[in-house]
């Protein structure tokens, strides 16, 4: 049973399809691309999705390339202050990230500092 606001959308759709306003848009005519998102938690799914649409990344994949951008610049750099300065970065960009996700421990990413302090600590 349509309610009375349901009846006014209807005739609505209705008049707009005589109108051909449905007429020649994008996809018209081709199937549906279904996009698999059991892997987003279903609390999410309708956030994600307008990000999407919007082109935006969701924080924790920005948040992951910046870190993977981090590693390769301290890859590149020379044992200085400036590096120093730039592993600090990265370790608070890690921490920033592992409490973004609210996962278990076991599952955070490790923060870069530790080989050191282990390599010295043997040393």
């Amino acid at each position: 049973m349509i309610n009375g606001f349901g009846k006014i959308v209807e005739e609505r759709i209705r008049l707009a399809q005589l109108k051909g306003d449905f007429n020649n848009l994008p996809g018209s005519g081709k199937p549906l691309e279904y996009q698999d998102d059991v892997h987003v938690p279903e609390d999410l799914r309708l956030a994600y999705k307008i990000l999407k649409n919007a082109d935006c990344l969701p924080p924790e994949i920005e948040l992951k390339k910046e870190i993977v951008r981090t590693e390769e610049l301290i890859a590149g750099m020379e044992d200085t202050p400036e590096k120093y300065r730039a592993i600090k970065k990265l370790n608070f960009l890690i921490m920033k990230f592992n409490t973004i996700r609210n996962t278990s421990a076991h599952f955070e990413l490790p923060q870069k500092y530790m080989e050191k302090v282990v390599d010295r600590i043997e040393k």
